[in-house]
């Protein structure tokens, strides 16, 4: 079950074959990209488009000779564990990739691209995928989505509502999203009665294409519940461009629960990422744009900041909301006994820069005893790198059952329980909180 992820649909859309080892290992994974920027390596050495979708130094094989010859920087790390399975269980590849050995995974790669096997429909099912979920904004067109659900393959992939771009004010061209989906459904979106109604609109189309959740990214998890007057009041500051920082926070705050009382209406899965300082680097944002690795944790108050959508929705049996963190502390502290007393809340897996062994199994740790197993959401692997997904999956799975396997060594639970627990926590857990 991969129900919520950044992958590109054209992939599977188009199935066409993916290009090179850079293009399917370096430029769409932040993970391995910000690593290598940390050491000196710039940007469009790499092969990252610019801003402007111009690439300086558009050479894949120089740009993977790079990661080769600093693969050294990665021992340890997620991303070391996810590209040696891939390189070894998908490539067939035995030996430590380095400098010596670039160009012989390069032309190897490339070799097994060539073939049917590897496109993207092929892996799709070798990697027996049950469905994936891709994550777009709401004035997406969804074409490819189309494209997927009229081309007859058997492949389930579905989309995810990610509306940042249209209620996050200080979302990069915020205003220019509003008239792109006011242009998508002939609704005036600068007037708050019509941009409601332009997101019920949309948030129906996504669910024909398959949607069953939505994603947020705000950078905190304030939730607010405003009158409709004072809510109307505030949208007309924030369309008209005269918002203050406060007034964006404020807005961010109350379309949460605007969007969970959307949620209670369609069915829809509600997730909540808060808690990133994201395009930390303001020079590298300019020049390349969104998520380019430069996004930073922040500390996250939960039990203050959720409350006012739980005061609202927290005791409804008909709405779910999956809350994921970057701040560790908030484990034990706040979201496992959240989640273990209100029955619209469950745990994400450990997400981004704790999706790790370790990461892992300081959340097990943190919230089992509090919440429980069955307040989680099970393991969702969150990657833009397509050919990660059975490594981020094989890497949890063995982390589970390290941290069951303590618990049936010290008595705190039954084998056979564990047993049908790491099942749960593998697939069934995540097909159910998200209704697949």
């Amino acid at each position: 079950m991969s129900p919520h992820g950044h992958t590109d649909p054209r992939w599977f859309a188009g199935n066409e074959p993916f290009s090179d080892a850079t293009e399917m290992f370096i430029r769409p994974d932040h993970y391995v990209f910000r690593m290598l920027y940390s050491r000196g390596i710039p940007l469009e050495a790499l092969g990252v488009p610019r801003r402007d979708g111009s690439v300086p130094d558009d050479d894949p094989r120089k740009a993977w000779r790079f990661l080769a010859g600093n693969y050294h920087l990665f021992r340890g790390t997620p991303s070391a564990y996810w590209l040696n399975y891939v390189f070894r269980f998908v490539f067939g590849m035995e030996e430590q990739l380095s400098a010596e050995t670039a160009d012989h995974y390069y032309d190897t790669i490339a070799a097994a691209l060539s073939r049917d096997e590897f496109r993207p429909r092929a892996l799709f099912d070798r990697f027996n995928i049950e469905v994936l979920a891709t994550t777009e904004s709401p004035i997406d067109a969804l074409e490819h989505h189309r494209t997927i659900r009229d081309s007859g393959w058997g492949g389930r992939v579905i989309t995810a509502f990610r509306p940042d771009p249209v209620v996050d004010p200080d979302f990069d061209g915020f205003a220019q999203n509003l008239d792109a989906l006011s242009d998508v459904t002939g609704l005036d979106c600068r007037n708050y009665d019509e941009y409601l109604h332009a997101l019920r609109l949309r948030r129906e189309f996504f669910r024909s294409m398959g949607a069953t959740s939505t994603d947020h990214g705000h950078p905190t998890a304030a939730t607010a519940d405003l009158g409709s007057g004072d809510a109307r009041a505030l949208f007309d500051r924030i369309s008209g461009g005269g918002a203050s920082p406060g007034d964006a926070e404020l807005f961010r705050a109350h379309m949460l629960v605007v969007m969970a009382g959307m949620s209670l209406e369609d069915g829809l899965v509600m997730q909540i990422h808060p808690g990133s300082c994201r395009n930390h680097n303001t020079r590298v944002f300019e020049e390349y744009g969104r998520d380019k690795g430069a996004d930073i944790p922040t500390r996250t108050d939960y039990v203050n900041d959720l409350r006012p959508l739980l005061d609202r929705f927290g005791n409804e049996n008909d709405l779910t909301v999956i809350v994921f963190t970057l701040d560790e502390s908030s484990y034990s502290r706040e979201l496992a006994p959240l989640a273990g007393h209100y029955p619209i809340l469950k745990l994400g897996p450990p997400w981004w820069f704790h999706d790790s062994p370790e990461g892992m199994l300081r959340m097990r740790r943190a919230t089992h005893e509090t919440a429980g197993f069955y307040n989680l959401a099970g393991f969702n692997d969150d990657t833009r790198a397509f050919l990660s997904i059975p490594a981020r999956h094989d890497m949890a799975r063995r982390m589970d059952c390290v941290h069951l396997a303590e618990l049936v060594a010290s008595h705190r639970l039954d084998e056979d329980a564990a047993a049908e627990l790491i099942v749960d926590l593998s697939y069934k857990l995540a097909k159910d909180a998200y209704k697949l």
